[in-house]
């Protein structure tokens, strides 16, 4: 409630834009700035975003309780947000939201963080559809620690750095993917393999 992209229009349609990846979004020197300085302050509360961020995701998106398997079958709202496991996991998941707001000033460390988190993603069976739902929930904890200095282009500028971090992971996710087909191929059809019969 009162999240501007609370709604389920504005949510398809970030979750719509998210999930373009054909070019990475490219976030410029002022809005890395505006991060920069908006998570100065989210960074005092980030147990508290990190808890909202995934009670709003599992209220909205109740699916994707299904990938997390100590959450699975939690009906109660409440038992989630006094659950020591999600305050961890929302931990990490703002630790990596803190990494790569650290690292938007070099963006081949960025990419290689986000990168292996989409990777580890495809072992944990965490398919890339849920990537942006988490980028909206955590725009829409934040607006409130925020108040006033939440503004249209800071939402632009989170938005847009989500972009290109989630379309980051969804490539670490596919890599992952291609991998592991193909060391499941036999290694007679394996094309790098060559038989060593005599």
């Amino acid at each position: 409630m009162g999240c501007a992209i609370s709604g389920v229009a504005a949510k398809a349609e970030f979750g719509e834009k998210i999930t373009e990846a054909a070019a990475p979004a490219h976030l410029t020197e002022q809005q890395i700035q505006m991060i920069k300085e908006s998570w100065k302050v989210i960074r005092d509360d980030i147990a508290k975003v990190g808890i909202i961020m995934f009670v709003r995701l599992f209220e909205t998106h109740p699916e994707c309780k299904d990938v997390f398997f100590l959450f699975r079958d939690v009906e109660d709202l409440e038992r989630l947000r006094t659950s020591r496991e999600l305050r961890a996991h929302g931990l990490r998941v703002m630790s990596f939201i803190e990494k790569s707001v650290a690292r938007l000033d070099q963006l081949e460390r960025l990419e290689t963080l986000a990168l292996e988190l989409g990777k580890s993603h495809y072992r944990y069976n965490a398919p890339p559809k849920y990537y942006s739902y988490v980028g909206a929930e955590f725009i829409c904890a934040v607006q409130p620690i925020l108040k006033d200095r939440w503004t249209p282009e800071l939402e632009e500028a989170w938005k847009t750095m989500f972009l290109y971090v989630t379309g980051l992971m969804k490539q670490g996710y596919q890599e992952e993917s291609n991998r592991q087909r193909q060391l499941a191929v036999s290694p007679k059809e394996r094309p790098d393999k060559r038989s060593t019969a005599l």
